[in-house]
């Protein structure tokens, strides 16, 4: 893509970003998943535990099982082990350590 067409592009999307009705819905949504966290996080917390242990002690075996579920552009991994999608959202908890649930993936996954 050339940069001209690159930099429209990037145009567009912010517009799109800054419209009033795209910002009520993000904030419903992350509401949402701050409510799901939360109800979750009795049930799944031993799982962050877990996460927090194998990457403080380099457990491979762990780190190896848990699900590639993130979204890195707000800090969320999820603890869980891969494959719980048919259970359960995806489980974290953000950078600031509130438990967060999520369904899908975002194109922003890194």
């Amino acid at each position: 893509m050339s940069t001209d067409r690159f930099r429209r592009a990037e145009e567009r999307i912010a517009a799109i970003l800054a419209d009033p009705e795209v910002q009520r819905i993000g904030a419903l949504i992350q509401d949402e998943e701050t409510r799901a966290g939360q109800e979750l996080h009795a049930e799944l917390q031993v799982l962050q535990d877990r996460y927090e242990t194998a990457v403080r002690t380099g457990d491979l075996t762990v780190l190896t099982q848990v699900c590639e579920g993130k979204h890195g552009r707000w800090g969320r991994i999820c603890v869980q082990d891969t494959g719980h999608e048919t259970r359960t959202p995806h489980w974290g908890t953000t950078p600031d350590g509130t438990p967060v649930a999520w369904i899908g993936s975002t194109p922003d996954d890194d």
